[in-house]
């Protein structure tokens, strides 16, 4: 059973920085190839905001491009993402997901949300105005 747990978020200051994990379970980096970030603000679609292959491949929103950064151990099924220069902007649930994507379809694009089966629950980022 593919498990995703997420840990890190919190309440932090604009400016400042929190990073995520999300350990994975149930499965190897060769049939869940994709991992990955996305969020949700308040009556907000979700996003895609940062994901990476199994391969180091990455896609990155262009939002956070710059201030965040994914990472992945695939020895220990976990996905990173440091988030630096928060700002109010960034306040949302943000969720852990993977899953095994065609060839060039391990991006944040919103069409490409459909290839990631598994998701975790949640971990709120709060950045107060």
């Amino acid at each position: 059973q593919v498990q995703l747990v997420e840990s890190g978020g919190g309440s932090v200051q604009a400016g400042g920085s929190l990073r995520l994990s999300c350990a994975g379970s149930g499965y190897t980096a060769s049939t869940l190839d994709c991992m990955g970030w996305f969020r949700q603000a308040p009556g907000k679609e979700r996003e895609g905001v940062a994901v990476i292959n199994r391969d180091a491949g990455l896609s990155v929103a262009d939002s956070v491009k710059g201030r965040f950064t994914i990472s992945r151990d695939n020895a220990k099924n976990t996905v990173y993402l440091q988030m630096n220069s928060l700002t109010p902007e960034d306040t949302a649930m943000y969720y852990c997901a993977a899953g095994l994507t065609p060839l060039g379809r391990c991006s944040v694009r919103a069409e490409n949300q459909q290839f990631f089966r598994y998701w975790g629950q949640g971990t709120q980022v709060t950045v107060p105005s």
